[in-house]
C-alpha cells in the first residue's frame, strides 16, 4: 500500500491522513518486534554493543578520574595539587578545579567519533540484510514512522545495555587505578554523588551515540520503496 502514489489510489489528502491514523503499531508490540530482531541478529548487535562498551568505559574512566582528582585536591591541598600536576592533570589550586589534559580531550573525541562511525556502518549493514523484510512490512501497510520507530527502539536497547556496561566498567577501573596511584585517600575523598553523576553522564552519552548512529540508516530504511526493497539483491 505504501508504494502507490496518491493519484493511483484516488485518495484525497484528508482520506490518506485518516487511513494513516487507523494504521497503528502499539508501543509494547514495537518493543517486542525490536527485541526479537536483536535476538535474531545477535552477533551483529554485539558489534554495536562492543564499540559502545569500549567508548563509554573510557569516557566514564576519565570522568571518574576527574572526580577522584577533585576529591584529592579538596583533601590534600597544595601537596595533592603537586601530585596531580605530576600525574598530568591541569590543576587550578586557587579555584580548586581539576581538568583533563588536552591530550585526553582529543582521545575522548576520537574514540566517540570512531564509535559513532562503527555504529553507522553496522546499522547500514543491518538495513541491507533486511531489505526484503522491510519491503514486506511496507507492503502489508507499515508506515515510514513505524519502520523508523523499530530501528530507533533497537538502537535504544543496544545503547542502554552497552553504555551501562561500559560506564560501570570505566567506574571500577577508575577506582582501582586511583587507589594504586594515590592510595586510600583517592577513595576517601571521592564524592559518591559526583561519581554517580559521571557514570550517568557517560551512560547518557553512550545512548545518544547509539541513537545518532542509527538515525541515517533508519531514515534510509523508512523511506525505501517496498517493491525496490523486495527485489534488491544483497
Amino acid at each position: 500500500m505504501g508504494w502507490h502514489s496518491r493519484e493511483q489510489k484516488g485518495l484525497t489528502e484528508n482520506q490518506e491522513d485518516r487511513i494513516k491514523r487507523l494504521i497503528t503499531l502499539p508501543f509494547a508490540k514495537s518493543v517486542e518486534i525490536s527485541f526479537k530482531s536483536l535476538k535474531v541478529r545477535f552477533f551483529r548487535s554485539m558489534i554495536t554493543v562492543s564499540s559502545l562498551v569500549l567508548a563509554v568505559s573510557f569516557l566514564s574512566f576519565v570522568l571518574v578520574n576527574l572526580d577522584i582528582a577533585s576529591g584529592l585536591l579538596r583533601e590534600g591541598g597544595t601537596d595533592a595539587a603537586r601530585s596531580l600536576a605530576l600525574a598530568g592533570y591541569d590543576v587550578n589550586l586557587a579555584q580548586g578545579l581539576v581538568a583533563m589534559s588536552a591530550k585526553e580531550r582529543w582521545i575522548i573525541i576520537l574514540s566517540l567519533l570512531v564509535c559513532t562511525v562503527g555504529i553507522i556502518n553496522a546499522q547500514l549493514m543491518s538495513v541491507t540484510e533486511r531489505f526484503s523484510e522491510i519491503g514486506v512490512m511496507k507492503c502489508l501497510g507499515a508506515l515510514d514512522s513505524m519502520i523508523l520507530k523499530l530501528f530507533l527502539l533497537e538502537a535504544a536497547m543496544q545503547g542502554i545495555f552497552g553504555a551501562a556496561i561500559g560506564a560501570v566498567t570505566g567506574f571500577v577501573f577508575s577506582l582501582v587505578t586511583g587507589f594504586f596511584r594515590f592510595g586510600p585517600m583517592a577513595l576517601s575523598g571521592l564524592s559518591l554523588t559526583d561519581a554517580l553523576g559521571s557514570v550517568g553522564l557517560a551512560t547518557l552519552g553512550g545512548c545518544s551515540l547509539s541513537l545518532i548512529g542509527v538515525l541515517y540508516p533508519a531514515l534510509l530504511a523508512a523511506r525505501m520503496e517496498p517493491i525496490n526493497a523486495i527485489r534488491a539483491e544483497h
